[in-house]
């Protein structure tokens, strides 16, 4: 997951005082995004209070042919934290009640690239019969596709009803180039029916290069020779739908700290979006 801009000298000192308390040293160092201590600067609830509660009620209306469990997945999961404040919201009615629902309504697939993070997820998950974290580089394609077919096997299933990808772009992008972004963006495109972004705009680019250089690490192979830069939101919206055919739905507006919530669907053209 994405690092916090650090705006002024305080949430710096409050960062590194947290981690001190985690046991982990530079807190800055993170070159995929892997903080430690990430919701507490970038809490779930700023982002929750973006997505209708009954978002999958109306994107999957009760009462359809397939009895089978709804599967999400979540790409860059950190410490869980986020995955499971998604989890109790997408379950959640209009009124803010949460549904009285069995483990095998709603099932989470939730990866990140830090071991560490997955081990306090799977500890700390309240709903372990209905959530799995898993280790895993998603850029690896020899450990990645057997993983995901082997949970989607589980339920006889090809593809996630829903992917969230919420604060990647951005380190996969500075770690793989634009050749990696496009492949990635293709990936998810393929994963599932619904596609959740939260794309970082290019001045956290920026920021996350500075942060790496003052704490005296190798800077970002890529990021001086990316050629896709700018409006990144824009930009991966124009990748998702012109070259993967997917459709934008909705975009839910815009977090604390500017990023966009972009939710797509896979092409279905004789299915019209539904309205949110």
């Amino acid at each position: 997951m994405a690092a916090p801009i650090l705006q002024t000298a305080e949430p710096a000192a409050e960062e590194k005082a947290v981690t001190a308390e985690l046991g982990f040293s530079e807190p800055g160092a993170a070159p995929y995004g892997n903080f430690p201590c990430y919701s507490r600067f970038h809490p779930p609830e700023q982002r929750l209070r973006l997505l209708p509660p009954a978002l999958l009620q109306r994107l999957f209306p009760p009462g359809g042919p397939d009895p089978r469990p709804l599967l999400g997945l979540d790409v860059g999961c950190n410490s869980g934290e986020l995955s499971t404040a998604l989890y109790r919201h997408l379950l959640s009615r209009d009124e803010g009640e949460i549904c009285p629902v069995s483990p095998g309504d709603l099932r989470f697939l939730c990866c990140d690239i830090d071991p560490a993070l997955v081990d306090r997820a799977e500890k700390d998950c309240p709903f372990p019969a209905a959530m799995s974290f898993v280790a895993l580089d998603i850029m690896d394609p020899q450990a990645r596709e057997p993983l995901l077919s082997s949970f989607l096997n589980r339920f006889g299933r090809s593809a996630f009803d829903i992917v969230f990808c919420m604060s990647v772009t951005m380190w996969i992008h500075l770690n793989h180039g634009d050749s990696g972004l496009l492949a990635f963006l293709a990936h998810l495109a393929s994963l599932g029916r619904y596609l959740l972004v939260e794309p970082q705009p290019w001045k956290c680019y920026r920021a996350a290069a500075r942060r790496l250089r003052k704490l005296g690490r190798h800077h970002f192979d890529h990021f001086h020779s990316l050629a896709i830069r700018g409006d990144m939101a824009d930009r991966i919206i124009q990748i998702l739908t012109n070259d993967h055919g997917m459709e934008l739905v909705c975009c839910f507006g815009s977090t604390n700290w500017a990023r966009s919530l972009l939710l797509f669907k896979a092409s279905q053209p004789s299915e019209p979006p539904p309205s949110l």
